[in-house]
């Protein structure tokens, strides 16, 4: 697939570019996005829930009633699960949710994902460029221009650009990131990508 370099006019240069069919053009495997995408929300949680059980709620000890005779279960402590103010049955303990994924599947999903998006034509090449200061405002000006501020877009750089990252921090629905950043989750979680000419020769020759 061939694509058009933009500048941030959102005009043609004239430049053309050729998409990696080993990349972009690969037969997409929905079971890796998904363990892939599923890793990378599992990762993200702190898995730091904690509801107290029986032997670590505050209250007395004492038996609360007599062993026979009341007509109803008997019972030992106040501290017990079936009391209000008891501790908690089997309640979460803090635990760790990640898990191992071997880096040919993680692969095959990021190509996987990105073939997806060069089928559904998502895919935007922007040329080279930088802001002499952080701003928003022409942030969001290049966005307009490729007609994409109004849906979810990931900018993808060759290399971390500080004046780039924090024009962009402030505009909810776009995200900036570089080329070894670049994850399945964020490809399936947006509208259009925009690559900048380097990050997507980078890419490609990482391959």
């Amino acid at each position: 697939m061939e694509l058009a370099i933009l500048n941030t006019a959102g005009k043609d240069t004239g430049k053309k570019i050729v998409l990696n069919d080993t990349i972009f053009g690969i037969e997409p495997n929905d079971h890796a996005i998904y363990l892939d995408v599923k890793q990378f929300m599992a990762n993200k949680r702190q898995g730091t829930h904690k509801s107290k059980e029986r032997a670590e709620v505050a209250g007395s000890t004492r038996k609360i009633k007599r062993q026979k005779g009341t007509g109803t279960a008997r019972a030992g402590s106040i501290k017990s699960p079936v009391f209000r103010g008891g501790g908690r049955a089997f309640g979460p303990q803090p635990r760790d949710y990640s898990f191992k994924l071997n880096k040919k599947l993680k692969q095959l999903a990021r190509k996987s994902a990105l073939t997806y998006k060069a089928k559904s034509q998502a895919i935007m090449v922007l040329e080279d460029f930088s802001f002499e200061a952080p701003k928003t405002k022409e942030y969001v000006s290049v966005l307009n221009n490729l007609k994409i501020s109004d849906k979810k877009s990931l900018m993808v750089l060759n290399e971390t650009n500080k004046n780039i990252y924090l024009s962009s921090r402030n505009f909810e629905g776009s995200k900036v990131v570089t080329v070894s950043e670049l994850n399945t989750y964020d490809i399936m979680n947006c509208s259009n990508i925009v690559f900048i000419e380097s990050s997507l020769s980078e890419l490609q020759k990482e391959d």
